[in-house]
């Protein structure tokens, strides 16, 4: 947990806060959640995940899912089966996470003029 320290707020490299912003840090890790939390008994095949998500790669994806595998957030069922065939659903722990994010997803569609707003400043910022 957080803790004070003469007067100031210290987060240390284990506090939950910085574990679970690290999720974040992964700029797809929260898509696939969310795609997965919409999907259709929340499961997923590799290619419709890439085909839904608009700018992955292959590569990035499976990385992705391996890191929120390892995790616990993801799990991957393989069919024994030729051709091989692979799905990832959300594991329970996988479900309550998503639940937040959509909150997030939520208010960026909410506040979608604002957003616009901070992109437009930050690219005249830029130049």
């Amino acid at each position: 947990m957080p803790a004070w320290i003469e007067g100031k707020l210290c987060f240390f490299a284990d506090s939950p806060p910085r574990r679970l912003l690290e999720l974040f840090a992964v700029k797809w890790s929260t898509m696939v959640l969310h795609a997965l939390y919409h999907w259709p008994k929340n499961c997923a095949r590799t290619g419709e995940l890439e085909r839904s998500l608009q700018g992955i790669s292959k590569k990035m994806l499976i990385q992705t899912l391996r890191e929120l595998e390892q995790r616990g957030l993801v799990s991957r069922y393989v069919y024994e089966v030729v051709p091989p065939k692979v799905e990832y659903s959300l594991t329970p722990l996988g479900k309550t996470f998503a639940e937040p994010i959509e909150v997030m997803y939520q208010w960026g569609l909410d506040n979608q003029a604002a957003l616009d707003e901070m992109e437009a400043n930050a690219r005249t910022a830029k130049h």
